[in-house]
């Protein structure tokens, strides 16, 4: 444990200091190949709980200490420590006493053994008291910067405490059974027959019971089913393509509604994305599935004079580039490493790309625009002034659970997802 501890609290480090959870944990696991898979998994659920509960834990850790430690390193182990105190089942005694151990290996860690022990022990005795106390201001309470809460609590004055609530819990695993390959009643039927607990939520969804790794779901190296989450899931039903259709994936990678839109029909699917190395992963995945686009082009979707071959789509699926605040629960660093000031550069990006797509998109055709965000900033005030500068725009109803407004707010069966369907006329 004493390993896994000092490698969460150096992960936790570096994300406070700007970098991406996701590239951390990938970064240590070709650093360090003789982790077991014991190691990664405690390593990524204390860096991943720490993130996600990082305004509660802070708050109870500074209430603790008398002074400020300057050491850097102390704190986040501390931190670490005191997430495996509150929702681990590690007896309290085993956590402290490895963390004493560990902060004997600390760079300027000589002497600190006292206060480490001081410190976590103390928290054991006065736990409830801490708690509440730390819960007494927003950020300890909801685990979430002030200005997040704030706008939140603007935009959502009736349920922004269900909504930052559900934002700080683990994220279902659900899958997209590829009814290409298999019908969902027998896939169910093949996942109750190896004693994996699921839930079918409809059309192609499915949910685990409990997360496992994906070598672990049957026919997954077949291309029977993916993982993508349920609220993602709506995109390729919402476009509504049909065989034969020149369809456009902007911003695809890595690619999910692409292989979905393909599982679909059978069109001709031109997918973009800027980052080369992103499109392999969708080049991965469509060999995994035995699924053919058209095109796979690395292109900016803001400048189409760059790729478009001249000739207009029939569909597009704009999944813009935004703050993917509805995924937190997924990526808990995102919560700590965006600022407000991001908000305007996305919208302007969103904005800049909403009208460049327009241009290539047939008359009567669609365009879904998608953001993984719950700003209203990025999301219906975006199309408000959308529809107001483009009267060749009509915003058509998306039916079905989504609600009018297009917003999907996270809960127990998805993430947050944004979505407006719009038409050319």
């Amino acid at each position: 444990m004493i390993k896994t501890q000092l490698a969460a609290a150096s992960i936790v480090g570096k994300v406070l200091a700007g970098a991406s959870l996701t590239e951390v944990l990938a970064n240590l696991w070709r650093a360090d190949p003789a982790l077991s898979k014991q190691q990664k998994g405690a390593i990524q659920d204390f860096s991943y709980g720490v993130l996600r509960f990082y305004g509660q834990l802070e708050a109870i850790l500074n209430a603790l200490l008398t002074k400020p430690l300057h050491d850097k390193c102390l704190p986040r182990l501390l931190l670490v420590s005191l997430y495996q105190l509150l929702y681990s089942k590690t007896q309290p005694h085993v956590i402290v006493d490895q963390a004493v151990s560990a902060s004997r290996l600390l760079a300027g860690g000589k002497g600190m053994q006292g206060l480490v022990n001081a410190v976590l022990r103390n928290f054991i005795r006065q736990r409830e008291s801490l708690v509440e106390q730390a819960a007494a201001g927003d950020t300890g309470r909801y685990s979430h910067p002030q200005w997040w809460i704030g706008k939140l609590r603007q935009q959502y004055p009736h349920n922004f405490q269900t909504i930052l609530e559900a934002s700080n819990q683990r994220p279902p695993m659900t899958l997209r059974v590829n009814q290409r390959k298999i019908p969902v009643a027998d896939y169910c039927r093949l996942l109750a027959g190896n004693a994996i607990q699921a839930q079918w939520l409809g059309s192609n969804t499915v949910q685990l019971e409990r997360p496992l790794v994906v070598e672990q779901l049957p026919g997954f190296t077949e291309g029977w089913v993916s993982v993508q989450d349920a609220g993602a899931q709506l995109a390729a039903p919402l476009l509504d393509v049909r065989d034969g259709m020149r369809v456009l994936d902007a911003c695809a990678a890595p690619g999910g509604k692409s292989m979905h839109l393909l599982e679909s029909a059978s069109v001709s699917l031109t997918i973009l994305d800027n980052d080369a190395s992103r499109l392999e992963r969708v080049r991965q995945n469509l060999e995994r599935l035995q699924l053919t686009a058209e095109h796979l082009v690395c292109g900016d979707a803001e400048k189409t004079s760059d790729w478009w071959d001249g000739r207009c789509y029939d569909r597009i699926l704009a999944d813009v580039p935004c703050s993917a605040s509805g995924v937190v629960r997924r990526h808990p660093d995102i919560k700590w490493l965006r600022r407000e000031s991001d908000l305007v550069k996305f919208v302007k990006t969103q904005r800049s790309i909403l009208n460049a797509l327009w241009k290539i998109l047939n008359k009567d055709g669609k365009l879904l625009y998608v953001t993984c965000s719950i700003f209203a900033e990025e999301n219906i005030n975006q199309i408000e002034k959308f529809l107001k500068s483009h009267p060749d725009a009509r915003l058509l109803p998306l039916g079905g659970e989504i609600p009018v407004d297009g917003q999907l707010l996270p809960n127990t069966q998805h993430d947050g997802f944004f979505y407006a369907l719009l038409q050319k006329n």
